[in-house]
């Protein structure tokens, strides 16, 4: 029998976080509750859990902050819960490692719907498929372990990165818009002013590439979206 998914939730909000503490064990999860970054990682120290959701606007360390921690010492999936829901804070969650954003106030039943595919994400294909791995330049993606190696080492990928060079692994040489990245990239939100694949690209860069701010192997083609290059020359 499959372990029931554990699903850490940090807001200030003591009627939200009961809340969604009563819905998602309705659901199936297991679900821990910290009211801040003191008691999110006495929880952690503790428990495992498998997503966090971490609201922006907390008391002492706020949301961003506490991203970023988790996100130096791991690649847990991360959903940022924000009251304001502009674009800023959008752009501001995911530049700093989040995986998904969600603004407040929402259904439960959208939340539900972005935990179970942060989870799919994180838990990756079947173990069949591509079980030779994908080469590109001096990389290896294991598709079934969900792993990058440069040289037998793992390179550092959060899971939305992993999903975002799988999609363009998978497809060399094509051109890539926006549009479909969003379509392949199943489970993000649809919105036609958003920099969320940007924001992604700029930090799969960052991991892989020899300079980012000369890409070689995910070029961007003007006006048209991304390429992926996966001899890495500029030719």
């Amino acid at each position: 029998m499959k372990k029931a998914d554990r699903i850490l939730v940090v807001d200030d909000d003591p009627e939200l976080r009961k809340l969604l503490r009563d819905y998602l064990t309705d659901a199936g999860f297991v679900v821990d509750l910290a009211a801040d970054g003191e008691e999110m990682r006495r929880v952690m120290r503790r428990e495992s859990p498998d997503v966090v959701i971490m609201d922006l606007m907390l008391p002492g360390t706020d949301g961003l902050a506490l991203t970023r921690e988790i996100r130096a010492a791991s690649n847990l999936p991360i959903l940022m819960l924000s009251a304001r829901g502009e674009e800023i804070d959008r752009v501001v969650g995911l530049e700093v490692g989040a995986d998904d954003y969600l603004a407040k106030p929402f259904s439960p039943r959208e939340l539900l719907a972005r935990l179970r595919a942060l989870l799919r994400r994180a838990q990756g294909p079947p173990a069949a498929e591509h079980p030779e791995g994908i080469e590109f330049g001096p990389y290896r993606l294991d598709v079934a372990a969900r792993r990058l190696l440069r040289a037998g080492v793992d390179v550092d990928l959060s899971s939305a990165e992993f999903d975002l060079l799988k999609v363009f692994a998978e497809r060399p040489g094509r051109v890539l818009s926006r549009d479909v990245l969003i379509d392949l990239l199943k489970g993000y939100e649809r919105d036609p002013f958003d920099r969320t694949i940007d924001i992604r690209v700029g930090r799969l860069r960052r991991k892989i590439e020899p300079d980012p701010t000369s890409p070689v192997f995910v070029r961007t083609v003007r006006g048209e979206g991304y390429l992926f290059n996966p001899r890495g020359d500029r030719s």
